[in-house]
């Protein structure tokens, strides 16, 4: 009898402990595969140990700083100020740039050891690197961590996501990239004596009816056998172009098209690749000439697209290509002008899902003015994040493009974009003489419920605040005329007043979209009685904000040339730069500030048969004091030639006796 109920203890903690055992180990089981297996934050992971570096690595240690466009560079005898080099033309140390991370627009000299292409039933960028090819701890210190190249060669199509991976490495012993190829299945380089290697996956993988092509890539010597000239001819960065246009500024396409265009179908896809660091052009400081001349040439509303562009409202044949044709009447207009500044008054991308990866958009937008050296600034318009990346990203993709001035501005103000750039004298007292300010006028603001209960996008947000500028003695006379041997002489175009104040330079502000006094009855000319509204509106409705908080009275009005009597209430702002209206190009003076339209100049924008594209032209001279505007059309005609400020121009009413 004891020993049956021995027995039968011994069975109920068999039946206790059997199960438990059973619980506990898949416990382990599943603490092993999703934890301890997992890679952890740990020491060697934050100072990247070993294969790396010790320093603590953060992305945005590296972000490209807004430049400081009242930042005064060093000065050389004999030697034009603004054309001595600055700090900011030097880049980041590459030494100290994260391996493990996708940055393309980061400097990077350290060469990649690997590529892999790897399918994923479900896009990545929502369930993380689960499809990332298979690695162990040994291998990620030798060659590098894979790092994915966050552009989908499938996105257009395809049963699944497909990305390329790259290893990166600093190692001195590991043979680096050097070239690629891609090719049909069943070909390979030759001669294959070279340390060829064959991704395995095709870069077409997934897309039905098409013939398979496979990326090959070349590993050379290793870095510590590499001469100064091979360095610089190793392959630093990869990337995906959407489109058939220029890829990123540095970087190359790999021929063939991993996905041809179908025209209006689909969208080719490249791959990219850049050798070595390009450095980016900086622009110079912005400068009046030394006779005292500053032009300024405005684009407005490019509505450009992934795909080659449609044109639209026009008899121009054949027109296939509204972007191409767009870009090559800019460098027309740009050399006829010669401008010193280029602005892009909104609406680079057309958005209305067209723009669906702005990356490859904001490559080609600019180059008609970046080949030519000449510098630029932008602001954003109400369909340039209608598609993709928010403004800050597209701000710093701006920045890395040559001759960039755009800033993201404090953060602290409404919007992203809003800046000042400051132009000064080209004498050595680098005097500012001519304030531009840059504000993001918004998007759509909020609209009201429909009846299906979605909200809809009805009226436009509006803009919020404006800088302060110091005051300079004006009109400005250069302070060193024996220095340049009587150039700066006065001409007999170029006399100013004699009266003298303490007041700030004159200031032009450019915003996309208009207020609401763009549309109010203009000021009259006191010597003609003429109104004072030059060009053609009406041909469409008013573009204007919905709502406004007051920016006209309380910013532009309230913002004054000085709070000295002796410049009564003359406004600091004399010239407002909008876009947004593509047939609407009037230039009207309310309360003594001056409105202006800059005009549709794209082809890939609504416009009206008949009406030209033009672009509206403001040439300042005088040092500051003189501003004038005029159009130019794609016909190569000159219209509303017109004086807003200085000599010649209708007298202000806050000047008029009381």
């Amino acid at each position: 009898m004891a020993a049956f109920s021995i027995f039968r203890f011994f069975r109920f903690l068999r039946a206790i402990f059997a199960p438990m055992a059973l619980v506990i180990g898949f416990s382990c089981l599943l603490t092993f595969i999703f934890i301890l297996y997992q890679p952890t934050t740990g020491p060697g992971e934050i100072q990247r140990l070993g294969w790396q570096s010790w320093d603590v690595i953060s992305m945005t240690d590296y972000e490209q700083l807004p430049t400081d466009s009242s930042s005064t560079p060093g000065q050389v005898s004999g030697v034009d100020w603004w054309n001595v080099s600055t700090s900011q033309d030097q880049t980041a140390d590459g030494g100290s740039l994260p391996l493990d991370v996708w940055a393309p627009l980061l400097p990077h000299d350290t060469g990649l050891s690997e590529i892999a292409v790897t399918r994923c039933m479900f896009p990545p960028d929502l369930v993380g690197d689960i499809c990332a090819p298979s690695t162990t701890i040994e291998q990620d210190a030798i060659k590098g961590k894979w790092v994915r190249v966050e552009r989908d060669l499938n996105k257009q199509s395809g049963l699944w996501s497909l990305n390329i991976y790259y290893r990166r490495t600093r190692r001195l012993d590991i043979p680096l990239v050097t070239d690629f190829q891609l090719l049909p299945a069943g070909e390979s380089p030759t001669p294959l004596t070279d340390p060829w290697v064959k991704v395995d996956h095709s870069v077409r993988d997934g897309v039905m009816r098409t013939d398979p092509i496979y990326l090959w890539y070349r590993t050379g010597k290793t870095l510590r056998e590499m001469s100064a000239e091979e360095k610089q001819q190793l392959v630093t960065e990869v990337d995906v172009l959407y489109g058939e246009d220029r890829p990123w500024y540095g970087f190359e396409k790999l021929e063939p098209a991993i996905t041809p265009e179908q025209e209006g179908r689909l969208e080719s896809v490249w791959m990219t690749y850049r050798r070595g660091v390009k450095p980016v052009p900086k622009a110079p400081p912005l400068h009046f000439s030394k006779d005292g001349r500053f032009k300024v040439l405005q684009i407005a509303d490019l509505h450009y697209s992934v795909s080659r562009g449609s044109c639209r409202d026009t008899t121009i044949e054949p027109c296939a290509s509204s972007d191409n044709l767009t870009n090559t009447l800019l460098g027309q207009v740009i050399d006829e002008e010669k401008p010193d500044l280029v602005v892009f008054s909104g609406d680079q991308l057309n958005g209305q899902g067209t723009s669906w990866d702005p990356k490859s958009v904001l490559a080609k937008f600019a180059t008609a003015v970046t080949d030519r050296g000449i510098p630029w600034a932008a602001i954003f318009g109400n369909h340039d994040e209608e598609n993709g990346d928010v403004k800050e990203e597209q701000v710093r993709m701006m920045q890395a493009l040559p001759y960039s001035l755009v800033e993201r501005g404090p953060k602290d103000i409404h919007g992203v974009g809003n800046y000042v750039l400051k132009v000064k004298s080209a004498d050595a007292s680098m005097t500012h003489l001519l304030t531009l300010y840059f504000l993001d006028s918004g998007s759509y603001s909020k609209g009201y419920l429909d009846w299906f209960g979605f909200f809809t996008p009805t009226e436009y947000d509006w803009i919020h605040e404006v800088s302060t500028i110091d005051a300079i003695e004006r009109p400005f006379t250069p302070d060193t005329t024996n220095d340049f041997d009587g150039i700066w002489e006065r001409q007999s175009d170029q006399l100013t007043p004699e009266t003298r104040k303490l007041a700030k330079p004159n200031a032009m502000v450019f915003f996309h979209i208009p207020l609401q006094e763009s549309y109010s009855t203009p000021d009259r000319d006191t010597r003609t009685g003429q109104l004072l509204d030059y060009g053609l509106h009406g041909l469409e409705g008013p573009g204007a904000a919905k709502k406004s908080d007051g920016f006209f009275e309380k910013g532009l009005l309230t913002a004054l040339e000085s709070d000295h009597r002796a410049s009564a209430s003359i406004p600091e702002v004399k010239v407002v730069g909008n876009g947004h209206c593509h047939i609407t190009e009037d230039c009207k003076r309310v309360k003594d500030v001056w409105l202006c339209f800059g005009g549709g100049g794209s082809y890939s924008g609504y416009g009206k048969v008949g009406f030209d594209r033009r672009f509206r032209v403001y040439e300042v001279s005088d040092y500051g004091e003189t501003i004038r505007t005029y159009k130019r059309t794609e016909n190569n005609v000159i219209l509303n030639d017109i004086v807003l400020a200085g000599r010649g121009a209708p007298p202000l009413n806050s000047e008029m006796p009381r």
